[in-house]
């Protein structure tokens, strides 16, 4: 057993500080995902297994050594000869290992119900321990129903349900589990794959790849979806970066310096003949990937709120045990008001991400079509969300949120990426905007929005309000408007249907209303003891 360190030192006396790291309790500690996964359809005494998994202190040591210790790139080997490689730090393996083990990308695909859900509590969880290495598992995950369907189902979908994680650098068939990645924008075209450059020739049975790719991140999986030009258009691909007794014809340009995600690493690429096998029909590029895109953004809707959950444990944890001005932080007003304001943000990313990956298991038409627009409507919100709540976590902190030694600078790092990666907020509004021409989808989000009618009467004010505002179309100028006000109306919702009455009627009081500033704690809360004891984890 450890020694804890020496807290009477010849100088002084360490007081008035929180106490020493300890294993965190994300089942007991947290009343958010104890609710609202469960209520969507998530097992108790898997999400229970699930948080002990994550909740282990290795874990934690194995995240902070793999963001200690960063990726590098080894391109050639001493004699000139090209490797292609990118070295990790035995954490980064660590924790793909148990997260495979543990059903990240599996679980999803299981027979069953709540598949989705289970699978959202792993993206919630491991984004607030390492959210680097949510990319690699998030793209295997995303990749199944696309390979799945394609002639390639034996051997590679199997690899990637196996719930095993195989680092090593081998062809698929030499290999007890796989990841893949997804490697589409260029430099020329960025969100605009169509303008993709990168042409495919025949070579027999499949293809030769010349081009290159702008992101590619988590580069030492073991293939890559990804688009080239055929004489029929844009057209999907799987490239294998290992084949049997040789390498493939994928270059590593270089490593990406990247703001955060410092653990994963993403690479500049180029293909240099390299061999693909099709996916899809040629010329059906940009409907085959789309697949995989839809279920990736799942994940980029889900991380925030993991991101922001953890930000608010450290912010309530610094207030519950430092004292200032004769009490307590978090007994002193202004402090309540803030938190408080703080926790229905955090709540509300939550109760969205498990509503809206309980639609993904959903087996109707009107599940699957609400799934298309209320995916987007989560990742637009939610990320728009978790910039400023870790800003203002990291505030409640004070100058020890700016330490590295905490976790609030990485978190704030890693707050923008969700909101750029598989479309940023333009393209994402525009999205929106086009799914909702369809009147299957239309017609499943007002469904939803008309469903929990009668419950509030704020809540059926504000939503008046916004059908008034927009009978009809919308013009483009006004789509991150009318998308941000969806996505709250969403959020109420969501928490209307799975959160205790004192929790959803502050929040469609506090969000729904414009009487209130535009800061956290700029409103009037009457129910900020409640809201102030769930976020701490107890049951509302």
């Amino acid at each position: 057993m450890a020694l804890p360190p020496r807290d009477a030192l010849g100088t002084h006396d360490v007081q008035n500080q929180p106490a020493g790291d300890a294993a965190i309790q994300y089942w007991e500690g947290d009343a958010y995902l104890r609710s609202h996964a469960a209520h969507r359809g998530a097992a108790e005494d898997a999400l229970q297994m699930l948080c002990q998994t994550y909740g282990q202190p290795a874990m934690a040591q194995a995240a902070q050594d793999a963001r200690d210790m960063p990726p590098r790139l080894v391109t050639h080997d001493r004699y000139g000869q090209r490797l292609d490689e990118v070295r990790y730090h035995v954490g980064y393996h660590g924790i793909l290992r148990t997260s495979q083990q543990a059903g990240y990308v599996s679980s999803a695909w299981a027979n069953g119900g709540g598949g989705h859900v289970q699978h959202a509590a792993h993206v919630y969880l491991l984004s607030q321990i390492e959210p680097g290495a949510c990319c690699p598992l998030t793209m295997s995950y995303a990749a199944v129903p696309v390979v799945g369907q394609s002639d390639l189902r034996e051997s590679w979908a199997a690899k990637l349900l196996s719930g095993r994680y195989d680092a090593s650098i081998a062809p698929v068939d030499q290999k007890t589990g796989v990841t893949l990645g997804m490697a589409l924008t260029e430099k020329q075209g960025g969100s605009d794959l169509r303008s993709n450059a990168t042409v495919a020739e025949q070579d027999g049975e499949h293809y030769r790849l010349r081009g290159h790719k702008w992101f590619c991140s988590a580069p030492m999986s073991d293939g890559f979806l990804t688009t080239a030009q055929t004489d029929r258009g844009l057209t999907c691909f799987l490239v294998p970066r290992w084949l049997d007794g040789e390498r493939n014809g994928v270059n590593l340009m270089r490593l990406k310096s990247k703001l955060g995600n410092h653990a994963n690493a993403s690479a500049e690429i180029e293909y240099d003949g390299a061999l693909a096998y099709r996916i899809g029909e040629e010329g059906d590029g940009v409907r085959t990937i789309i697949q995989m895109v839809h279920y990736t953004r799942l994940d980029t809707a889900i991380a925030p709120a993991g991101l922001m959950r953890a930000a608010l444990r450290e912010a309530l944890r610094w207030t519950l045990h430092r004292r200032a001005f004769g009490a307590r932080l978090v007994d002193l007003p202004l402090m309540q008001s803030v938190l408080a304001d703080l926790a229905l943000d955090v709540e509300a990313a939550t109760a969205l991400s498990f509503l809206v990956a309980q639609s993904f298991d959903g087996q109707s038409e009107d599940d699957r079509a609400f799934a298309r627009v209320a995916v987007a409507l989560a990742k637009y919100i939610n990320n728009k969300r978790a910039p400023t709540v870790i800003a203002e976590c990291m505030e409640v902190l004070g100058g020890m949120g700016y330490v590295e030694e905490t976790p609030l600078p990485m978190l704030y790092r890693e707050a923008p990426l969700n909101g750029i990666w598989e479309g940023s907020g333009n393209v994402i509004c525009l999205d929106i905007l086009r799914s909702l021409q369809d009147p299957r989808i239309n017609d499943a989000l007002q469904a939803r929005l008309d469903a929990v009618k009668g419950q509030n009467v704020h809540y059926d004010t504000a939503l008046a309000v916004h059908r008034t505002r927009w009978p009809s179309g919308v013009e483009e100028g006004e789509a991150r408007w009318f998308c941000e006000n969806l996505g709250l109306l969403l959020s109420a919702v969501a928490l209307l249907e799975a959160a205790p009455e004192e929790i959803s009627d502050a929040y469609v009081r506090s969000r729904l209303s414009e009487h209130r500033g535009s800061f956290a704690g700029a409103v009037a809360l009457y129910q900020k003891e409640g809201i102030l004891r769930r976020a701490c984890g107890e049951a509302a």
